[in-house]
């Protein structure tokens, strides 16, 4: 594993692109962060397991319930806790970023959080094994978890990943969520290699 740049300090929350379940163990190496997630994978069998282990918030795709997880979100962030979400909402094979859906970051406008906030963008850059599919570590589409957790494990020898930490912007610097998730998206993607910039 390598990084570049250095995690922030400041209160707030970390996005990153999504490639995988080993994401969240990679971006937990440096810092201690909490991923937000949806409330089906509490379910799944396998990932659901390692989601709980490592604290992740829960959250449930539900307009009418809004309010109520921006309550969650603020007592989390005002205890300290870093929050860490993928805003193209699914894995991909880590080929491309996706456009970043901006419905999490309104928790962030909240009078009480939007001044004190800063949101750190990260590029997860995994490079494969010599010989293997560019795709090796991407886990997405209706690929099945256990198959790809062995299949990665018994590997040898492993690949890279690349985890590149981009300075952090404050939230008040932003007239919306959809103005702060579009400059981070396109922080992200710049992060990746040229032929991993498109949408």
């Amino acid at each position: 594993m390598r990084t570049q740049g250095t995690p922030m300090k400041n209160a707030g929350a970390v996005v990153s692109n999504h490639l995988s379940w080993l994401d969240i163990f990679a971006l937990n190496v440096r810092k201690r962060i909490y991923f937000v997630s949806k409330s089906e994978v509490a379910g799944w069998p396998g990932i659901g397991t390692l989601a709980k282990i490592t604290g992740t918030v829960f959250i449930t795709r539900d307009p009418r319930q809004a309010q109520q997880q921006t309550q969650i979100f603020e007592s989390r962030l005002l205890e300290g806790h870093k929050l860490l979400f993928f805003p193209e909402g699914t894995s991909t094979d880590g080929m491309r970023v996706l456009p970043f859906k901006s419905t999490l970051f309104e928790a962030f406008f909240s009078q009480t959080l939007r001044s004190e906030m800063y949101i750190q963008a990260v590029s997860l850059v995994y490079t494969a094994p010599h010989g293997e599919d560019a795709r090796f570590y991407g886990w997405w589409g209706d690929m099945e978890f256990a198959p790809h957790v062995l299949k990665v494990l018994a590997q040898a020898p492993q690949g890279e990943i690349t985890i590149i930490y981009h300075p952090p912007v404050k939230v008040d610097d932003f007239p919306n969520r959809k103005a702060l998730a579009g400059h981070l998206a396109q922080v992200v993607r710049a992060g990746m290699p040229p032929e991993r910039q498109k949408t």
